[in-house]
């Protein structure tokens, strides 16, 4: 447990009724997340392929990350790199070290069954913040460049800037004990 100014921060292991809770509170600040895709997560966790961390605020829903533990970008994959997607902290509960906590517990878990962990983050204004946490936290980029849709974007390419346009980073766990 962390806290947040004056409320307690709690991580813990998402839950069934969490899903459509989730899905609401991005729904509040107009943001579509349906439901099904908690649900999936939660069946990718009870089958062993994700780690999904809820944080909740004063008792609160407040963000989430997921760990896949066998990542789909190849070199990742191949590394046996466990990847950091999907980290979202609803924006009323950003700025509040929440990010952090629940970074933080990601980065524990990992570090039990690798020594780097993985992510990626998107390239537009919108992941300005998150590309600077990471740096922040000292992830690199993997140094393959941009990607976008799964394909390596190569000088001359037309690619839709969208979601799907990300740079794969990369760091050094080292977790005290």
């Amino acid at each position: 447990m962390k806290h947040s100014g004056s409320s307690t921060v709690t991580i813990r292991n998402l839950r069934r009724d969490d899903c459509a809770v989730i899905s609401q509170a991005f729904a509040l600040q107009g943001w579509n997340k349906p439901t099904e895709q908690y649900l999936r997560y939660e069946q990718e966790m009870l089958e062993g392929r994700r780690d999904v961390l809820i944080a909740e605020c004063g008792g609160e829903f407040a963000g989430y990350v997921t760990i896949v533990w066998g990542s789909d970008y190849p070199p990742f994959h191949e590394a046996g790199i466990p990847e950091i997607v999907d980290f979202n902290v609803l924006i009323k509960f950003r700025r509040q070290g929440i990010g952090t906590a629940l970074m933080d517990e990601a980065e524990r878990r990992i570090f039990r069954r690798s020594p780097i962990a993985g992510i990626g983050v998107g390239l537009t204004p919108d992941y300005g913040a998150a590309q600077v946490l990471y740096a922040r936290r000292g992830y690199v980029p993997d140094g393959r460049g941009a990607i976008s849709h799964g394909q390596y974007i190569t000088y001359g390419s037309t690619i839709t800037v969208d979601d799907d346009l990300t740079i794969c980073l990369t760091k050094k766990l080292d977790i005290p004990a």
